[in-house]
């Protein structure tokens, strides 16, 4: 079996890939260990633990791309506002998309949303879909690579793209090198129902132990549900994760200071360890990493699938214009033209959450006396929170065409 080029995981950064250069010529090969088939959706059924804020440049990135559509025909909720505020002080800041005229700071989506109405259309498309199709090797044959799958079958191309996750099978056979920390963390993530509604608003909390954010969920029964991410110490969430579920919520409300009224349900709980990687080179000969392959991030902003979708649109025209011209894509200078664009954004933003964890976890009394004035100095701002808003949407920087408005 051969191919032009070969994606090796088939999620959404992986699938967005394909569909952005499924009018190049190429001959496109997406592998992935799943059936990538698509399932049937209930709206009222409940709300997949995982979920993503996407920004307003992936939306458009979807939207080009042919998927949104189909979100919006399964669940997608979308938020204004944001409000921060600092757990032990009195510093807070709002956000409010209307600061910059626009009428959404972006949408929080459940990954099996953005995930399937992706897949709808790869299955519309003439993109190669291997499914069930676990990689086992990977070696260099000339000036290809050969893949073996673990039923034996075996894919040559030369050029190979890496969006297969945060545990890469890509990237640990090639014998790409990450730096990587533990944070020490983890995360407990699900959807609980408040009694008062959630004024499609983001809320965020800087407790003691970590950040805890509220990110609105709509469904026809109501704007009362919210997906959580609370980050704590391992102990606290091993404790936290063996409450039942009525103690859970009582002690949940208390760390939100019970903005939302009382937290009524919860549903089942995901607890996911935290840890920051990231790759030192994105491209080799032949090769790419892109998404988590690449780099992961602290879930403080909920920006890593933004930043994948980014690094999709990105490599995708940075192919396209290598055809255009007709270099060979797997050429680490092709290559190594998205990697110039893509880095220097991801580590800017990795190191600013990096920072901000840092900050908001700091105990002694001058750090906490600083990030309660600033808090406050940046919210007396409308100018410098305007930046951030337009930021957050997409609106600076160093766009791919896909994603600007």
């Amino acid at each position: 079996m051969r191919a032009d080029l070969v994606i090796v995981g088939a999620g959404m950064v992986g699938s967005a890939l394909a569909l952005a250069l499924q009018n190049s010529g190429l001959e496109i090969l997406l592998v992935d260990g799943s059936p990538m088939s698509v399932k049937a959706y209930d709206r009222q059924a409940p709300f997949e633990p995982r979920v993503s804020a996407l920004s307003a440049a992936s939306q458009r990135i979807l939207e080009r791309l042919g998927a949104w559509g189909g979100m919006q025909g399964r669940r997608v909720s979308p938020y204004s506002d944001m409000h921060v505020w600092d757990g032990s002080g009195t510093g807070q800041i709002h956000f409010a998309a209307a600061s910059v005229h626009a009428e959404h700071l972006g949408h929080i989506v459940e990954n099996r949303v953005v995930q399937d109405a992706l897949l709808e259309c790869l299955h519309d498309s003439e993109i190669g879909l291997l499914a069930n199709a676990r990689l086992e090797q990977m070696r260099r044959s000339g000036d290809d690579w050969l893949l073996t799958l673990a039923d034996g079958r075996t894919v040559r191309t030369p050029l190979v793209v890496a969006a297969d996750g945060a545990h890469s099978a890509v990237r640990r056979l090639t014998g790409c090198e990450t730096r990587e920390w533990d944070y020490l963390h983890h995360a407990i993530v699900t959807s609980v129902r408040c009694t008062q509604a959630h004024q499609r608003t983001a809320w965020q909390r800087f407790t003691d132990d970590g950040p805890l954010a509220f990110l609105p969920l709509d469904r026809d029964d109501g704007a009362h549900w919210c997906s959580i991410v609370w980050s704590t110490t391992p102990e606290q969430a091993q404790r936290l994760m063996a409450l039942d579920d009525a103690t859970f919520c009582h002690e949940l409300e208390r760390a939100f200071e019970g903005r939302l009224g009382q937290v009524e349900h919860a549903d089942a709980r995901v607890c996911v360890p935290l840890r920051q990687r990231h790759a030192k080179r994105y491209v080799a000969q032949g090769l790419a990493l892109i998404g988590d392959a690449a780099h992961t991030i602290h879930p403080l902003a909920g920006q890593g699938v933004n930043l994948g979708f980014l690094d999709s649109a990105v490599l995708a025209e940075e192919l396209q214009r290598a055809l255009d011209r007709g270099e060979r894509l797997a050429d680490v200078k092709v290559l190594s033209r998205y990697e110039r664009r893509r880095m220097p954004h991801n580590l800017a933003l990795m190191a600013a959450m990096e920072g901000f964890e840092r900050l908001f976890q700091a105990d002694p009394l001058p750090v906490r006396w600083l990030r309660n004035s600033g808090l406050k100095w940046v919210e007396q701002l409308p100018e410098a929170k305007a930046v951030f808003v337009r930021q957050a949407l997409g609106l600076s920087g160093d766009l791919p065409e896909l994603a600007k408005p």
